[in-house]
């Protein structure tokens, strides 16, 4: 019964409470139909639903709803059958009930009672209604959409499709002549949708279709004074698209998708009007400007069915708002702030027209359902005067705990429900699917819940412990932190750079200050002085803003930096992190660090240096030919042979050097030291032994020699050692005596059969083994 709109409250007085469909799932209001029953349930049916108007409903749908200038009937048209119903707001119930032969397009009240009224019906005919009934019905050329009264003139003003406007006289009982509206632009008038007679002055409005304009004339004269054209730019442009467009049907040149002006609505001050387009958008306009001063839009592309301003006397909060209304939504705001809404309803059904009670907070609705409904907004206006108890009703309601109806189920999602180990429950009755998740029992989903992390508990109260220990310590004294980035305790790597990035900004500007002083030829204190106080304003940043406090205080905001997600923004960060151990130096150890780099980078950049011209004077090298140009030196080749021998004599030589010791340090000293004992005179004679093929040498420390050999029968003894004689040549045999074998005079010129080689096989070969000669057949 009591939707919540922000700080407004709506009460569903009649009707469907409000929001219904979009909020209640249709299996939970079935089961608590079911369960109706019981002293509990009647309980709660007479504490939480209000009937204030006692048949209040149409057999099927209801089409328009008005209230009589006295304010004691009501009056609405619906059907099936088509009828019309009159309810006695004094008795808060239904007066009589007519039934006509059409369905009803629109009605007005000509008395103050209800006792004379005009319908225009959707068979193209005009009917009028007394306190007896039916009294007199006429004919239209086309069919109408829209109608009026203009009470000074007795005109009947009926719009239609096309560019006409019918004038019937209920004084002389004939139709006068049409309004017949013309175009300024190519765009033809596919018809008029609205009428509007401004109660200040009759000025009369017409909202055209085909081209989203407005024109007004004078009912004096019957000519048109002004014209006003929307700004087709702003209009066209809408936030929703509720209607498919249907390719061949609803194309640009349909009648359907044309841009058209819905609905008008002029204040009683005579200045202002409301006018609304098919595409959802409302517009405020002052009648002595062309441009409007506030601009509405709806939100689901729909076109608007009813406009109006909400008028009341001192008492009422909602003096100089506007409702607007399409088929979702009724939106009620105020004028001079269009962005936000005081309060938006949503009916149970789709809404085919609204009417606000002058000096009230009640709404009545006729939309595509059985019951019409009613709603009150205390905060809006007050009672009308037939009804106030509900003041004291919604009083009474605020005081009392109504149940929510959500209070037996849990709404959990599919990963939810995989952590619980329910997953296996999906399609089965205990799950009932709405939305992007499913509702569970409350029962059954606390007993899955201590099932699947019994320590649930354990754990709560452990981070409730550690919560308020973490209240007590930062209440306790502590050293003042310079930066803001030192206060956080959450993400402290993004506050270090937001912190860093500020004082970087704040150096480009203290630097552009001071370079215009300076140009500006002020003396450098007092450009200083300026820079101070605007450096006291510190710049806004998310460590300042409070609207991100949680993001550097709420654990749950961390920024996972081993998601996927943070390692495709930051790769360099994530690589990083894992080429080092990612851990914080102080600052000795980043000045020792940054040093060594530094001396280290001195020395391999000279030789990477060397090595590259090296390579760059190597490629010079190659390129330089002395025969292209006899006499001339090459100077990069010199110059390059200069640094390499500078760099090879600075270089150290890759020798491991070992210290010098003297092979006869301890054995000389102890063969000539008297005082030596005899076992390290011992020591000092041991000998390395060398072992050869034909004897065994060993040498002593003190330069003796044993050498041990076997005699052998197979060498000779007195056999010289044959020595290798100079100027021997290779491939030559010295036989003595002057004589060679095997060589021949390097100056003799070979023949022609000799330069071939060998034409064919020898015809003796020795064999492999035992020294035997074996022929071969040829």
């Amino acid at each position: 019964m009591v939707v919540v709109s922000g700080d407004v409250k709506v009460y569903t007085v009649n009707g469907a409470v409000a929001s219904s469909s979009s909020s209640i799932p249709d299996w939970i209001t079935r089961k608590r139909a079911a369960k109706t029953k019981g002293k509990r349930a009647l309980k709660e049916r007479e504490e939480g639903h209000i009937e204030l108007i006692q048949g209040f409903e149409f057999p099927e749908a209801s089409n328009k709803v008005r209230t009589t200038r006295d304010g004691h009937h009501v009056i609405a048209t619906g059907t099936y059958k088509p009828q019309m119903r009159v309810w006695d707001l004094d008795e808060l119930t239904m007066k009589f009930e007519r039934h006509t032969d059409a369905e009803n397009v629109d009605f007005t009240i000509l008395s103050d009672d209800w006792t004379k009224t005009v319908h225009l019906q959707n068979d193209r005919s005009v009917e009028l209604h007394t306190q007896g009934g039916f009294h007199h019905r006429t004919r239209i050329p086309r069919f109408g959409r829209s109608l009026a009264y203009h009470f000074p003139s007795c005109d009947a003003l009926v719009s239609a499709s096309g560019n006409e406007i019918y004038r019937l006289n209920l004084e002389q009982g004939r139709f006068l002549n049409s309004i017949v509206l013309d175009s300024p632009e190519d765009d033809p008038i596919l018809g008029v949708n609205c009428i509007d007679i401004n109660p200040a002055h009759q000025l009369l409005g017409f909202g055209v279709d085909g081209t989203p304009s407005v024109q007004f004339w004078d009912p004096r004269s019957r000519s048109r004074v002004g014209l006003l054209n929307l700004p087709k730019g702003r209009i066209s442009q809408s936030t929703g698209r509720a209607v498919v467009a249907l390719p061949g049907v609803d194309d640009e040149g349909s009648g359907s998708g044309s841009l058209a002006v819905t609905a008008i609505a002029s204040r009683s001050d005579g200045l202002s009007y409301a006018i609304a387009t098919s595409t959802g958008h409302t517009l405020l306009y002052d009648i002595r400007s062309p441009k409007p001063f506030a601009f509405k839009d709806q939100g689901y592309g729909l076109p608007i069915k009813k406009v109006s301003w909400v008028e009341g006397g001192s008492r009422m909060a909602g003096d100089g708002m506007v409702l607007t209304a399409d088929r979702k939504v009724v939106k009620i705001w105020d004028r001079n702030t269009s962005s936000s809404n005081f309060v938006s309803i949503t009916p149970a059904t789709d809404i085919n027209d609204v009417h606000h009670i002058p000096g009230s907070g009640l709404l009545l609705t006729a939309n595509e359902g059985i019951q019409m409904a009613t709603y009150y907004i205390p905060q809006l206006g007050p009672a009308p005067r037939w009804a106030t108890f509900l003041e004291n009703v919604t009083e009474e309601m605020e005081d009392q705990s109504t149940r929510n109806v959500y209070e037996d189920y849990k709404f959990i999602e599919r990963n939810e429900l995989r952590a619980l180990g329910l997953d296996h429950l999906i399609g089965t009755p205990a799950l009932k699917p709405y939305m992007h998740g499913y509702f569970l029992s409350l029962k059954l989903y606390d007993t899955a819940r201590v099932i699947a992390n019994p320590f649930a508990y354990a754990e709560h109260r452990e981070k409730v412990i550690k919560e308020r220990m973490d209240k007590l310590a930062d209440s306790r004294i502590r050293t003042r932190k310079d930066t803001a980035a030192a206060m956080v305790k959450v993400n402290k790597a993004l506050a270090q750079k937001i912190e860093k990035d500020a004082e970087r900004e704040r150096t480009k500007k203290e630097k552009k200050r001071a370079k215009k002083a300076k140009q500006a030829g002020e003396e450098v204190g007092d450009a200083m002085a300026v820079d101070d106080e605007v450096v006291d304003e510190e710049p806004a940043t998310l460590l300042n803003d409070p609207r991100f406090k949680e993001l550097f205080e709420n654990p749950e905001f961390a920024v996972d930096e081993y998601s996927r997600e943070y390692a495709l923004l930051n790769p360099s960060a994530v690589a990083q992190k894992r080429s080092g151990p990612g851990l914080s130096k102080t600052v000795v150890e980043e000045e020792e660090e940054e040093s060594d780099r530094s001396s280290s980078d001195g020395l391999s950049g000279s030789t990477d240096d060397e090595s590259s011209e090296d390579s760059s004077d190597a490629g010079e090298l190659t390129k330089f030919d002395p025969r292209t140009r006899p006499g001339q030196k090459n100077a990069r080749a010199e110059q390059q042979h200069a640094r390499t021998h500078e760099a090879n004599r600075r270089r150290p030589p890759n020798i491991n050097l070992v210290p010098l010791v003297p092979h006869t340090n301890a054995a000389a000293a102890k063969l000539g030291d008297k005082d030596a004992t005899f076992g390290q005179r011992l020591a000092s004679r041991q000998t390395t032994t060398n072992t050869g093929k034909s004897a065994d040498v060993k040498f002593s420390a003190d330069g003796g020699l044993e050498m041990s050999f076997v005699p052998s029968s197979s060498v000779a003894v007195d056999e010289p050692i044959p020595t290798k004689k100079q100027g021997a040549r290779k491939g030559v045999e010295t036989l003595g005596a002057t004589m060679e074998r095997g060589g021949d005079d390097p100056q003799r010129e070979l023949r022609e059969n000799e330069k071939r080689g060998r034409t064919h096989r020898r015809h003796g070969q020795r064999s492999g083994s035992k020294n035997t000669f074996r022929m071969l057949s040829g």
